[in-house]
């Protein structure tokens, strides 16, 4: 009767007692009720105290002065923290953009802190599975030297030259000054040669909450064999042996997920990985994990929830994308699997899904396929990821091979990489967007290959566009082609449909640049190139068809729509135009915006006087300025033309509207 006794208890007590991990979400932050945090507001200080320096040149880079610090910056309340700290929980990560913490609880403790007044929610985390591809070496790897370009790329030649990334690196762009995060497994970086001298600037470890990113004593065996695979393939260089997409940038890593028992990975690990990942400023996350299929044991997703917006690490993307960061992931290998669909967070709707392409640029069978629940083309781009060459874990100079999306994504990372590179001051949209562009089934984009095959020297030769100071400068640098006469690069334009006066190209840093200045916003602009070379032979870039953009905007189209469709940012029509106070009451603007932005209106009359000023800060979706045509001052305004300027975020747009008395 004792021994029952005995068993009972610890049954009861084992279920009792048992611990999953967590998500508890807090209703609110210490900000203003209006949530305008102005940069003397404490939540303001607070919230950019955390920011590196380089992170808040990023963001201003690319959201604007106004914009560096938005709610989702402001750290939880303190009070909130200690309150769950005094239960006897322990904190395993706290999440400010989610304004959530987590931890691991019994159903006691859940039952305990669901009953606090400011604890909104409590839900579980979710776990992915992780499937490691690399594959076993056999037989020996055809080392090739191609005498064109300065470096001896070893057996890493074929994969790289896929996306002519050594004709790039020839130049020599190779990622200086990009900073890139990647979120894997593990990485045995300082003990390969092909790593040791790679610039890491910063590591964590999110499972065991250190510094240490390689094995450990408590990790199982091959835990870093899968990050330092792909970062080999990104950052790697060993001249003769391997040499990595970006070998030339700086790099922090996260080791996020825990692959004993077969693991999985835990998205509060990865979401906390990337916010401080974004914080420490870096330029383009890379995240090549190679998630199999979800666990039915835990709370499963669905392919319902690929939607771009559900699960914690596509929302983790996406706010790093806001923030002006390149999220690049893969694709997933669900392609000739029951699933067959990409997975999270491939499915964000801003963030880079990579699938997979053979050395013959033909999709893999084991590719994920598009599209998104919602309807989205997934994958977005393709690299190479059949029989990639990188380093192998737990040796000096051995090297080994692997296929999947996971390795396809270092190499897209890569071009990336050298395209910021070269051009310091592109916006992460404007990023993106010329991926898009310059990847080879652009005019016809399907849910196999997406876009298509990235090519870094398609990218790096695509004109660009940075604003200045009220300028609009136009960059175009010429790499496939060879003795161009510099004097005789012209770029000719219309705006509107009128033709105006062919602009010589200044050709400085070996790129030719031109200025647009004095345009009105919305204005579109057509133009092409002309140039010659050494033997008088005449070209046209593009050969046919004109590339466009609209004033006040940075994106340049070519084959994809004008439409500035990659951004978060969308000014509509006045509606209605003609606007008649006396029977529409209010004629209204509407925009769509990420939330916490700026948002100003000026209405002005054909003489140029303001007649009336909205400014207001932005929620996530539409937001929507009404005018009833009344100044200001109370007065009824006339009959006319009146013009709107609105500034949203860092972009700037013109409507016209009618007003009839």
């Amino acid at each position: 009767m004792k021994f029952y006794s005995l068993l009972l208890f610890f049954l009861l007590t084992t279920s009792l007692f048992a611990q999953d991990k967590y998500f508890i979400y807090f209703r609110d932050k210490e900000v203003p009720a209006n949530n305008r945090i102005e940069k003397t507001n404490p939540a303001y200080i607070s919230a950019i105290k955390e920011l590196t320096d380089r992170c808040i040149q990023r963001r201003i880079k690319n959201l604007g002065e106004e914009n560096i610090i938005s709610y989702e910056d402001v750290p939880i309340r303190s009070g909130y923290i200690s309150a769950i700290e005094n239960t006897g929980v322990k904190i395993e990560n706290k999440l400010n953009w989610f304004n959530a913490l987590s931890a691991y609880l019994t159903h006691e403790e859940v039952k305990q802190i669901e009953s606090f007044e400011f604890v909104d929610k409590i839900i579980p985390v979710r776990t992915l599975k992780f499937k490691d591809e690399t594959l076993p070496v056999t037989g020996s790897f055809k080392k090739q030297t191609v005498e064109d370009y300065p470096l001896n790329y070893g057996s890493s030649y074929d994969q790289l030259q896929l996306s002519d990334i050594p004709i790039v690196h020839s130049k020599g762009i190779t990622g200086k000054g990009v900073l890139i995060g990647i979120l894997d497994a593990g990485f045995d970086w300082k003990e390969h040669e092909s790593l040791m001298n790679a610039k890491v600037v910063a590591e964590y470890d999110f499972i065991n909450k250190d510094s240490v990113t390689s094995d450990q004593s408590n990790d199982p065996a091959g835990q870093q064999n899968h990050g330092t695979l792909v970062f080999s393939i990104l950052g790697g260089f060993k001249d003769s042996s391997l040499i990595g997409a970006s070998f030339g940038s700086g790099f922090i890593l996260a080791k996020t997920e825990d692959i004993r028992t077969e693991t999985h990975i835990e998205e509060d690990n990865y979401a906390a990985a990337l916010e401080w990942m974004e914080n420490h400023g870096v330029d383009i996350t890379s995240s090549s994990l190679g998630y199999s299929t979800f666990d039915p044991s835990t709370y499963s997703y669905s392919y319902s929830d690929m939607n771009g917006k559900t699960t914690i690490v596509t929302r983790a993307a996406e706010i790093a994308f806001r923030k002006g960061v390149l999220t690049i992931t893969a694709a997933g290998n669900e392609g000739n699997t029951s699933w067959h669909y990409i997975i999270a967070p491939a499915d964000g709707t801003y963030t880079i899904a990579v699938g997979a392409v053979n050395g013959s640029n033909q999709v893999a069978s084991f590719s994920s396929r598009g599209p998104t629940y919602d309807g989205r083309i997934k994958p977005d781009i393709v690299a190479r990821g059949v029989s990639v060459y990188g380093a192998q874990a737990g040796s000096f100079n051995y090297y080994t091979i692997a296929s999947g999306t996971s390795v396809a994504t270092p190499i897209a990372c890569g071009v990336a990489s050298l395209l910021l590179s070269e051009y310091p001051y592109l916006k992460n949209t404007q990023m993106r967007k010329i991926l898009f562009e310059t990847s080879d089934n652009n005019s016809s984009p399907n849910n196999d290959r997406g876009y298509g095959l990235v090519s870094a020297l398609h990218a790096i030769e695509y004109p660009n566009l940075q604003y200045t100071h009220g300028v609009y400068t136009l960059h175009k640098k010429f790499i496939s082609k060879e003795n161009i006469v510099p004097s005789s690069v012209t770029v000719h334009y219309s705006v509107n449909g009128l033709e105006f006066p062919d602009m010589p190209m200044t050709l400085q840093d070996n790129v030719f640049t031109a200025e647009f200045a004095y345009l009105n916003n919305d204005d579109e602009v057509d133009f092409y190139f002309t140039y010659s070379d050494s033997t008088n032979s005449p070209f046209r870039e593009p050969a046919s068809d004109n590339y466009k953009f609209l004033y006040g905007q940075l994106d340049i189209s070519l084959n994809l729509s004008i439409e500035n469709k990659f951004t978060d940012y969308v000014a509509s029509d006045v509606y209605p135009n003609p606007f008649l106070p006396a029977i529409h009451g209010f004629t209204r603007l509407t925009v769509k915006s990420s939330g916490n932005e700026k948002f100003r209106v000026v209405v002005i009359d054909a003489s140029g006087q303001q007649v009336i000023a909205f400014e207001t800060t932005t929620v996530e979706g539409e937001n929507h300025f009404d005018w009833n045509g009344v100044s200001n001052l109370g007065i009824n305004c006339a009959s006319g033309v009146y013009y709107y300027l609105i500034h949203l975020g860092d972009k700037n747009y013109g409507k016209k509207m009618i007003l009839l008395r």
